[in-house]
């Protein structure tokens, strides 16, 4: 018989193998399954349920599967990470439930490398721990190993719920809803015939009501330009739409300094004339003969 130390170091390579091989398997699988789900839904769309429900249930015993394989994967990172107690001669009662497992369940998938990590572990803790945990008599095999392990047909309803989740992920109309005879007489009520009217329930405006009504705003022709208001924000909550108008003027700088001149430079640019005595001469016509021989008098003086 090897030394214990030897078997568990084996056991340990056997493990990290198998963890890896039990990922692979089941994203592989997981790959599959969508496939067969696209074609589930392509049979609904067809309107072949029958062919279906028949086909679904590969699906639903593919997914048994990978969650089998799935608490397997877990199963083994446990023994991995107490290793220490893998050690001792006995069965720690922390790893029986987890051993146990492993091996009443290896036997039952096609992973190699889990199949020889089960054969360490029966010859670490022997054979009769070994036909206690194939045959369950002690029922420390875990319980949902052992259920996803049974053969047996899936149940109606789940393989209805299976088809539609499958119709709503693929937006299949499925299953398709049939109208009740109720819902057909409501039809019929709500729908006129060909050969009754429907009757206005209103009486019809006379002319003088016609007269006083407001024409719509729409009647008429329209104005090929037209302008949306801007939406409200929080900056302007309540925006309204400014149309252009006449400019408004206000006076510059260079008009402002203009006021504050003095008054014979307001009288200039008013158009008052001033004559030599220092009088404005109203208004600005062109002085005649008589009037230009009086000032260059003045001047010459």
């Amino acid at each position: 018989m090897a030394p214990s130390s030897s078997v568990v170091s084996k056991i340990k390579v056997q493990l990290k193998l198998a963890i890896s091989r039990l990922r692979m398997v089941q994203q592989k699988d997981t790959a599959i399954a969508k496939q067969q789900r696209r074609s589930m839904a392509q049979l609904l769309e067809q309107g072949k349920e029958e062919s279906a429900r028949i086909r679904v249930e590969n699906i639903i015993r593919s997914d048994i599967t990978t969650e089998l394989l799935e608490v397997l994967e877990l199963y083994c990172e446990l023994l991995l990470a107490r290793t220490g107690l893998l050690e001792a001669k006995e069965c720690d009662p922390g790893l029986e439930e987890a051993v146990k497992s492993i091996i009443y369940a290896a036997p039952r998938t096609d992973i190699k490398e889990l199949q020889q990590a089960r054969q360490l572990l029966v010859e670490k803790y022997g054979k009769e721990f070994a036909l206690e945990a194939i045959e369950n008599s002690d029922g420390k095999v875990a319980e949902r190993v052992v259920k996803k392990l049974r053969v047996e047909p899936p149940p109606p309803e789940l393989v209805t719920l299976y088809l539609k989740e499958i119709a709503r992920t693929y937006g299949v109309p499925w299953p398709k809803r049939e109208e009740t005879p109720e819902e057909q007489d409501d039809d019929d009520e709500d729908t006129p015939s060909s050969r009754q009217a429907v009757k206005s329930l209103e009486a019809p405006l006379s002319t003088e009501e016609l007269n006083k009504a407001t024409p719509p705003r729409d009647l008429g022709p329209k104005s090929p330009v037209s302008i949306a208001p801007p939406s409200p924000s929080t900056d302007n909550l309540s925006p309204r739409v400014k149309l252009p108008g006449p400019p408004q003027l206000k006076p510059s700088a260079k008009m402002s300094g203009l006021k504050k001149q003095t008054p014979s430079t307001e009288a200039k640019g008013n158009g008052t004339n001033m004559d030599p005595d220092g009088k404005n001469v109203v208004g600005g016509k062109i002085p005649d003969v008589d009037e230009l021989a009086k000032r260059f008098a003045a001047l010459k003086k």
